[in-house]
């Protein structure tokens, strides 16, 4: 590995760390990939992979790979075999994910692999669902995109609250209740991008929300509310899934690696250094944080290719535990770093700007943008604010609301960055 200054050749790096951590398990015993008997067609040894971790889901009694496969870019079955060789079997994917070829890719695999849909533990989401009428209709769809009878868990929300969309209902669990009793879904569910705790507090309420896919990582488990809505629904049984939990994003890695992007503070330097000494990645490290909260049953990333599958693979494979060194370097950088990131508590700009809606979700476009590589994807769901709304964006004073922002966020700059950048 060769270092420049504060530049290091991240893609090399990348590769040793995915091979010595793959490597560091197979010589525990426990490696990715090991020898057994010859096989009966007599092509060689069989090759037997490692089997990520199971976690139990909540009280579905299921038990779920503790690293989930995040399939919103994924249009590759290779991918999908890679996956299910080493036992990361919780596939995460939405009916609208790159226009439904998500799901067509999982339905083509499940379609070439007719054992695996018994090991696999499908879950989709009825992304833009308004009405019982949507969820009816999205799910038929999803089910024939994916080549299935059933969906393991159905995330009836999608973003749940957003754009004022489904809540959590009477309607909503009676039609929840039917799919079940069609056999359609084995579970019922929702994700939540903004307002978490506040909707994990009314889920947890609740006697019919089986799952749970929360925002949950480095930065948000410094939040002492979300850590009590978080064991609300551990005690009542709900199954909670971590989803953001790697901030370091696709499109920021794939520049580090082309030696494009640089550390940009000493402190995004120092947190790199201090893994790279312990011998992960930082976003290693930033799974493996998650996944030493027990109530967390899986953490979803996003994988898209074999080479970040085999390193996150790892870091779930990997038993070394963080020490408290490392949790504290977590937090300090989480309390550095805050005002570049918006933790979603909508709720605190809705009150204050109560005839300026989608704030939050503005900001968080933008992050698809920015940080995600999903320009596409950002400026479709910018345009799908309400013009009225669209065009006040920049006729605001957000000083009240900067001022109660827990992250210190400069919203009016975000604002309107965002309207240069998705408009």
């Amino acid at each position: 590995m060769k270092e420049n200054g504060n530049r290091i050749d991240r893609r090399q790096f990348l590769r040793t760390i995915a091979a010595a951590g793959l490597g560091s398990v197979l010589a525990s015993g426990e490696g990715i990939a090991a020898q057994s008997e010859p096989n009966a067609a007599g092509k060689g040894p069989e090759v037997k992979f490692a089997q990520v971790p199971k976690r139990k889901l909540g009280k579905t009694g299921v038990e779920v790979s503790c690293l989930s496969l995040g399939a919103n870019r994924l249009d590759n079955e290779i991918v999908l075999k890679g996956a299910h060789r080493w036992g990361v079997t919780y596939w995460d994917t939405a009916s609208y994910y790159l226009k439904g070829n998500s799901e067509r890719t999982i339905g083509k695999y499940l379609a070439n692999n007719a054992k695996a849909r018994k090991e696999i533990f499908i879950v989709t989401k009825a992304s833009g669902a308004k009405n019982i009428e949507d969820l009816e209709s999205l799910l038929q769809g999803s089910l024939k995109r994916l080549n299935t009878e059933y969906i393991d868990l159905y995330q009836g929300m999608h973003s749940l609250g957003e754009h004022a969309k489904l809540t959590l209902s009477n309607d909503v669990k009676v039609w929840a209740q039917s799919a079940k009793e069609r056999g359609l879904i084995r579970f019922f569910g929702f994700t939540t991008h903004k307002n978490i705790v506040q909707n994990l507090t009314t889920a947890a309420r609740l006697d019919w929300i089986d799952i749970v896919m929360t925002a949950y990582n480095f930065r948000l488990m410094q939040d002492r509310k979300l850590q009590d809505a978080i064991e609300a629904c551990h005690q009542a049984g709900i199954g909670i899934v971590a989803m953001k939990a790697v901030a370091l994003t696709v499109k920021e890695r794939k520049k580090i690696e082309k030696g494009e992007k640089k550390r940009e503070t000493e402190k995004d330097r120092d947190i790199f250094r201090h893994f790279l000494e312990r011998g992960f990645t930082e976003e290693q490290a930033k799974i493996k944080y998650v996944l030493e909260d027990e109530r967390i049953s899986s953490v979803c990333v996003g994988m898209n290719n074999v080479a970040l599958l085999g390193v996150n693979a790892a870091a779930a494979l990997d038993k070394t535990m963080l020490t408290r060194a490392d949790r504290e370097v977590f937090e300090r950088y989480a309390q550095a770093t805050r005002s570049s990131y918006c933790a979603g508590c909508a709720y605190i700009c809705d009150s204050v700007l109560p005839d300026t809606p989608y704030v939050s979700d503005v900001m968080r476009y933008l992050m698809y943008y920015n940080s995600y590589g999903e320009e596409d994807r950002a400026k479709e769901l910018f345009a799908r604010i309400p013009s009225s709304a669209r065009n006040k964006l920049l006729n605001v004073d957000y000083s009240l609301a900067e001022a109660r922002c827990p992250q210190h966020l400069p919203i009016g700059q975000l604002v309107a960055e965002a309207v240069r950048k998705l408009s």
